[in-house]
């Protein structure tokens, strides 16, 4: 690679990772196996971030080595005897100016002045960063699979999610010592193969791996997010289990709520779980912790609309307009209720959901649009009765993600991320109120 004046990691990032590695002696992991390019991104920016603000990060000597490695990557030497290169001290100018002049530029940077730090697992592209962050907080340590929603997490915030928290490996990278852990962990059934309905009857689950950090890291509370069905799933057994394990590993925990997200302020009728708990030993009883309430509905659909014209490729054609009716009608003749559903301007939105129908059942009518020449492939022509599709922008706002938040994917990416994000709104209501618990016991905020 030629030398440059600067290097942007949106450069590699917009290529497949397969296509992109570096190597060397310090790219290798515990087991001797090369660490792939994005995990060495994931370290790098998680030190830059995190490091100048006097944290001990377990990876801190193999970052900076990396790092090194990396700048005389990016420098065109292919191999550099002097492998000095000031980091930590200069990271807020020369590394800024030279090797990530995006990385301390994202948008949602963290507070200057922090009340208290927490870990962003299952991270998605940040609902419950944003949320804290927003608080006062600093995230530590975050961790995503998804290759898509790093790219997004990254631009937005700065750094880059670690991958696999199932593997150990990962696991090693969070800090010790940190407050609160947030996850939005998927929902699964456990094998309920003992009858202790606690911690070894999660194995193979990937709340196991968030049940486990809380054991070995013991942070002052946690704040978990799943689905509404969570509460019924496997009639009531699932969540009993979860709850077992979370007193198991040491932590009351207040009775769960089902929050609805359209009492935040968000016209979205998102209903979720939500589980938070205290570290036994700081006194805290369940009853010290109450949930938010909200405010009632303040939004509707029209308030998060786009402000102009949407392109005429979010507009249905004619053919699949048919076709929606066709089916709904199918179904409903079968006593169903599934089908496409149309948004009226002073309505709220259903839940926005990935794959199905969930784009189709949050359709809207929008006649604003005079040019609708098709610009995608479709059968049969644009319709004129103004029917279209919500925009990836539209879904953020319904989460309640600010206008300068980043979308740096596809429309498909976008849409599934939205999708799966958490309510921010919801999630900071909440986050507050948990805050307020330990600050009224005066284990944060001094």
């Amino acid at each position: 690679m030629k030398p440059s004046n600067s290097f942007s990691l949106f450069d590699f990032c917009k290529k497949s990772p397969l296509k992109v590695q570096i190597y060397g002696s310090e790219t290798l992991d515990d087991e001797g196996n090369i660490i792939p390019f994005i995990d060495q991104a994931a370290l790098i920016t998680h030190y830059l971030q995190i490091s100048k603000h006097g944290l001990q990060l377990p990876y801190a000597q193999q970052a900076g080595e990396i790092l090194n490695l990396w700048c005389d990557f990016i420098r065109g030497n292919k191999q550099n005897e002097d492998k000095h290169f000031p980091t930590v001290e200069d990271s807020s100018v020369a590394l800024q100016s030279y090797l990530f002049p995006d990385l301390f530029q994202a948008p949602f940077q963290a507070p200057l002045h922090t009340k208290f730090t927490f870990i962003d697992l299952f991270a998605g592209i940040g609902g419950f960063r944003m949320a804290f962050q927003n608080l006062g907080g600093r995230c530590v340590f975050s961790s995503e699979w998804d290759e898509q929603a790093k790219k997004t997490y990254y631009a937005n915030y700065g750094d880059v999610p670690f991958g696999d928290i199932t593997k150990e490996s990962t696991k090693n990278k969070i800090p010790k010592n940190f407050d609160i852990l947030c996850a939005g962990f998927p929902c699964q059934a456990f094998s309920l193969a003992g009858k202790r309905l606690g911690f070894e009857e999660t194995r193979g689950t990937l709340f196991f791996d968030v049940a486990e950090i809380l054991r070995r890291h013991q942070p002052k509370a946690f704040f978990l997010e799943n689905v509404k069905g969570l509460a019924s799933h496997d009639k009531g057994k699932t969540l009993r289990i979860i709850l077992n394990t979370l007193d198991e590993v040491g932590y009351v925990v207040p009775n769960p709520e089902i929050i609805n997200a359209m009492f935040f302020g968000v016209p979205q009728h998102r209903e979720r779980i939500y589980i938070v708990g205290f570290r036994k030993d700081l006194g805290i009883a369940k009853d010290d912790f109450s949930y938010p309430k909200g405010d009632g509905i303040t939004k509707k659909w029209l308030d998060v609309r786009e402000e102009n014209p949407v392109p005429a490729k979010y507009y249905l054609s004619t053919t699949y307009i048919n076709t929606l009716i066709r089916h709904k009608a199918r179904h409903e003749a079968k006593g169903h209720g599934f089908g496409y559903d149309i948004i009226p301007d002073d309505g709220v939105a259903h839940a926005i959901v990935v794959g199905g129908m969930g784009r189709e059942s949050n359709l809207v009518i929008d006649f604003r649009q005079t040019d609708l020449t098709p610009t995608t492939r479709i059968k049969g022509e644009v319709n004129k009765d103004g029917w279209r599709k919500m925009t990836p922008r539209e879904w953020a706002r319904l989460q309640g993600y600010p206008d300068n938040f980043k979308i740096v994917v596809a429309d498909a990416s976008a849409y599934k991320q939205f999708g799966n994000s958490v309510a921010v709104p919801a999630i900071q209501a909440t986050g507050k109120e948990l805050l307020k618990t330990l600050e009224k016991y005066g284990y944060i905020g001094e």
